[in-house]
């Protein structure tokens, strides 16, 4: 089928951070299952083995390759510097623990650890913290009480006397709104980022660069976003985190009718939207993160998430995002869960890995003006080249039986050229 892409280099849409690709490390141990499948094997921050021993290539194919580490753990966690108070151990199910876990820690020869492999590869670190310590449970899900900051405050610590760079402090994960195993309202979440802030402030009074505060990574809720951004009030909250699973749960047996459909597709721009808004009426001075996003949660999608028909979604999703000012989108995950970009045992990458590099490579970071004559399901998105002039186009077909033959035209200079679009069927 004949269609057109015109594209207009004169006008800005948005744009992205330069490294606009960003996975992530979670904190789940090996015995995290899924409607019977145990897909995490020894992936977590706790105990990652295998990629830090032979497969630092596959981050250093990036250079620099953006990593958040945090997840549904997060607020579990101790760090192990500092008067603990208590002995460090590794999570373990307990009944009746935050998603069936207990408390767990981070001691700092892990900490070293990873942090070498880091620097080896020159990864751009944002670090999550525990937002529950200290508090304690009013009721269902809700928490109240202050937040215990000195542990975080000894981690922080810790980390500048070695010498380690982290780009942001990420306060909490999914906390916000109504939450999801636990929540803390606006109001006490946004003291205590101020707090947070507080301790960056004087703890890197010294330093070059002070890292930039991050907060709530959780699913957006407008009210509760807005009442965050008007509290902390400028100098205080530099980014926005969200979280994205627009495709449902990993067991659906629908998740590639809903990867392949853009209609479904579509339905999650409304959440870019309000939260764009939200920003620009509560807190213009704060950028926005997608901090994590693996399309199926619950360890995404057994035999889908970690497939070449994932990539339909996960390539929409970041040219959708950045489409609306998104500056970072973290994948869920680098490695771990069916969703992981590296095989959970080979670290081997898995079709979406290629997907992000070539994203990463290819894709700069202002984002263009684009439309088209062709069929929803044909999805398009434009940027400047990266690195080199010129303009890099993405274009995916979502149709099961429809070929595009697609010319592409610069609106300023009309040149065009002539592309192919297979349908779904033929890859």
């Amino acid at each position: 089928m004949p269609a057109t892409v015109v594209v207009d280099g004169t006008i800005t849409v948005a744009e992205t951070d330069e490294n606009y690709v960003c996975a992530t490390i979670d904190w789940w141990p090996h015995d995290k299952c899924d409607y019977n499948h145990c897909p995490w094997e020894y992936t977590s921050v706790v105990n990652l083995v295998g990629l830090c021993n032979s497969s630092a290539s596959s981050l250093d194919a990036f250079r620099p390759l953006r990593i958040r580490i945090g997840g549904s753990l997060q607020d579990q966690v101790l760090y192990d510097v500092g008067n603990l108070g208590s002995p460090c151990h590794s999570f373990f199910k307990m009944k009746g623990g935050l998603f069936g876990f207990s408390k767990g820690c981070l001691n700092m020869d892990r900490w070293d650890a990873l942090n070498n492999l880091f620097s080896k590869t020159g990864a751009i670190i944002s670090f999550g913290l525990n937002a529950l310590h200290g508090r304690h449970k009013i009721k269902n899900k809700v928490w109240g009480g202050p937040w215990n900051s000195t542990n975080a405050h000894d981690f922080i610590s810790y980390t500048i006397s070695k010498g380690y760079k982290i780009e942001a402090w990420e306060f909490g994960n999914e906390l916000s709104g109504t939450g999801i195993g636990a929540s803390v309202s606006a109001d006490t979440y946004a003291k205590d980022v101020g707090k947070l802030n507080e301790i960056v402030d004087a703890l890197y009074k010294n330093s070059n660069k002070k890292p930039s505060i991050m907060a709530p990574g959780g699913f957006f809720e407008q009210g509760w976003f807005a009442k965050l951004l008007k509290i902390t009030g400028p100098g205080t909250l530099n980014t926005v985190s969200h979280h994205m699973y627009n495709l449902g749960a990993g067991v659906d047996h629908h998740l590639i009718e809903h990867i392949l459909n853009p209609y479904y597709l579509s339905k999650v721009s409304k959440t870019f939207s309000s939260l764009s808004q939200t920003i620009q009426q509560n807190g213009p001075w704060a950028s926005v993160w997608v901090g994590e996003s693996g399309g199926a949660f619950n360890s995404g999608g057994f035999h889908v998430s970690d497939t070449s028909v994932n990539s339909f979604w996960y390539l929409d999703q970041l040219g959708m995002a950045a489409a609306y000012n998104t500056k970072v989108y973290c994948r869920q995950t680098l490695v771990g869960g069916h969703y992981s970009l590296l095989n959970t045992t080979t670290f081997v990458p898995n079709p979406d890995y290629y997907s992000a590099l070539l994203w990463h490579r290819l894709m700069g970071k202002t984002v263009l003006g684009v439309t088209t004559t062709a069929s929803p399901y044909l999805r398009y998105y434009a940027h400047c080249s990266k690195g080199r002039a010129g303009i890099t186009l993405l274009l995916i077909n979502m149709s099961n039986n429809t070929d595009f033959i697609v010319k592409a035209r610069s609106r300023s200079n009309l040149k065009q050229v002539q592309l192919e679009a297979e349908s779904a069927a033929n890859k």
